[in-house]
């Protein structure tokens, strides 16, 4: 006899999706109804980074997201040890070409 699961989700994850895109930078901001991801790639020596993805999500989202990052880092620091900050310098301002954020 088959088990019957409730709450499961089917979600597709197509070939180009699964292959993913490299980030060494997220620039979040919000208004009051959504935050925005901006996924970035910067390259040595290059002045300018490019956006590889943009993630836009609302706040409970947004929250559930970084409860599950929590969860996840917790998980990879109990295997693999404390992830360690590096010392990077502050980031330059960033321009974007755009008004701040509103809604």
């Amino acid at each position: 006899m088959e088990e019957k699961k409730d709450n499961q989700v089917n979600i597709e994850l197509t070939d180009e999706v699964a292959n993913g895109v490299y980030s060494n930078l997220a620039i979040i901001t919000h208004s009051p109804s959504e935050f925005i991801a901006d996924f970035v790639q910067m390259m040595p020596g290059v002045p300018k980074g490019k956006v590889r993805s943009r993630v836009i999500m609302t706040p409970q989202n947004a929250k559930r997201l970084m409860e599950a990052l929590q969860e996840n880092v917790g998980k990879y620091e109990q295997n693999h040890g404390a992830i360690v900050s590096s010392n990077m310098p502050p980031m330059p301002p960033m321009n974007f070409g755009t008004p701040t954020t509103q809604a």
